[in-house]
């Protein structure tokens, strides 16, 4: 099974568009998560930097400016969706990573708190 490092990059980028509102709050994540072709056109235009910080988590051991070092993407390259948070929270927890769970959960929980949904 492959092993992750929580990419402290992808955590304070998605703290940023939190802060600056940029997230969706309902969406149907298995609809809106952005597939190959996605992520072909993103990094076109885009640096594997860039395309890196969408992703909680770095696959140790999987070389650099691949697309299989990076996991658990949190939005559509544009915003962070709730329900990629949530569905982080839940594979991470699901395979036993620990850190990237975590993180993914205290996003999650900024996030609802920028969104004022704690109340």
């Amino acid at each position: 099974m492959a092993r992750y490092e929580v990419n402290a990059a992808a955590v304070d980028k998605t703290r940023s568009l939190i802060a600056a509102h940029q997230y969706v709050l309902d969406s149907d994540w298995g609809e809106v998560q952005p597939g190959a072709e996605d992520a072909n056109t993103f990094l076109e235009r885009h640096s594997w930097d860039d395309y890196a910080a969408w992703h909680l988590g770095l696959t140790e051991r999987a070389n650099d400016e691949t697309k299989a070092r990076y996991a658990f993407v949190v939005g559509d390259f544009r915003r962070v969706h709730r329900t990629a948070l949530i569905a982080c929270v839940y594979r991470a927890a699901e395979w036993r990573h620990k850190k990237v769970e975590l993180a993914a959960h205290q996003l999650l929980q900024d996030l609802d708190e920028a969104a004022g949904l704690t109340g």
